[in-house]
């Protein structure tokens, strides 16, 4: 359990949030610019000093003001990647690995630094000046060289901002395997809500400096009342279990999550009995009152009708549906709504275009 309190004023903004977060995966800290993010985990790695703090990892004090205890940023066991990778220039990649690495006893060596540089997937870079290193490649070797210095926390504040698109798709699949293949939390900071879709098991939702909520990914991105409801990027992420692929068709099949529904989705192959992350937007689910007939949208679902909400657009809805027990959100307009009669409790049919999922 890491557990975080801090009350920071600077000039006219103030943090103030308690909070109790998993010490495993991937806990996501999102918002708009300005909210707190950035300021709340500097205040975890102890680059701020508030007042008012405390922070706990598993029992691990690193930081009490009613007992006067603040471990000092280099004293924690804290990884931390930065928005710009901020490697050593006049040194080659290999040596910035070694910078860190070395300075760890080697009885308390947590990570090898072969397993750091296949995780990153970096071994062909290695006798390479940063100079001549890719964004997406100074961000790998940042990343390994974070994990080298065998943290107990890894703090990642926006690495992926300073890189476009195609060098974001590069560097994603490399974070989404560290839960997986290292025991240790992480902290991510986002303010793009696919990012978080992608890599996030756990969300901390701030504003103005104060968490409005908190919790699993799963439960948060339904929520009407949360502005994660809003906006054109409003959705859910499906957690998938594949169970076939069309070859002829390049079609994933997926089940839900303890039912009976699968859905289809256009994707490279993957073994069945493997897991698939789904992220399915609210704008690109449509709903009808019977099941539709010579569709060419392959998904079609029954579904129930569980709340409506206003939209942040005075034209449109939102709609939460139940999928037997998997949230779904659609928006559609105030004007479809009326016309197809919703309310809660009523009986639906969800379509999902297969090429509309982001997997």
């Amino acid at each position: 359990m890491l557990e975080a309190r801090f009350s920071l004023s600077l000039d006219s903004f103030t943090l103030d949030v308690e909070l109790q977060l998993p010490a495993h995966g991937v806990t996501a800290l999102f918002g708009p610019s300005g909210s707190g993010k950035t300021s709340l985990l500097r205040c975890m790695a102890g680059l701020e000093h508030p007042p008012q703090g405390q922070l706990t990892l598993n029992g691990e004090c690193w930081q009490d003001s009613q007992r006067g205890v603040f471990v000092a940023p280099h004293q924690r066991a804290i990884g931390y990647v930065f928005q710009e990778s901020s490697l050593f220039d006049h040194l080659r990649v290999e040596d910035n690995l070694l910078f860190g690495f070395k300075r760890i006893a080697a009885g308390e060596r947590r990570i090898r630094l072969n397993q750091a540089i296949e995780l990153l997937g970096i071994e062909h870079l290695l006798a390479r000046m940063p100079a001549l290193l890719s964004g997406g490649e100074r961000q790998r070797v940042g990343i390994a060289r974070a994990l080298l210095t065998s943290p107990s926390l890894l703090l990642m504040d926006e690495p992926l901002s300073a890189l476009d698109a195609q060098r974001k798709a590069e560097v994603l699949p490399y974070l989404q395997r560290l839960p997986g293949e290292l025991q240790i939390p992480i902290i991510y900071v986002s303010h793009a809500i696919d990012e978080v879709a992608q890599l996030a098991d756990y969300m901390v939702l701030l504003e103005n400096g104060q968490a409005l909520a908190s919790g699993e990914l799963n439960t948060l991105l339904p929520r009407l009342d949360l502005p994660l409801a809003q906006g054109d990027n409003a959705g859910v992420v499906i957690n998938g279990l594949v169970t076939h692929y069309d070859a002829d068709y390049q079609l994933l099949s997926l089940q839900l999550p303890n039912s009976q529904l699968s859905i289809r989705v256009a994707h490279q192959p993957i073994a069945p009995g493997q897991q698939l992350r789904l992220r399915v937007q609210a704008r690109d689910v449509s709903l009808s009152l019977s099941q539709p007939e010579h569709s060419s949208i392959l998904n079609l679902l029954p579904a129930q009708v569980v709340e409506l909400a206003a939209a942040d657009n005075p034209a449109h809805l939102l709609v939460r549906l139940d999928l037997q027990g998997t949230p779904l959100l659609a928006r559609i307009t105030r004007y479809s709504s009326e016309q197809l009669g919703l309310y809660p409790g009523q009986p639906i049919w969800a379509q999902i275009k297969s090429v509309a999922l982001l997997g």
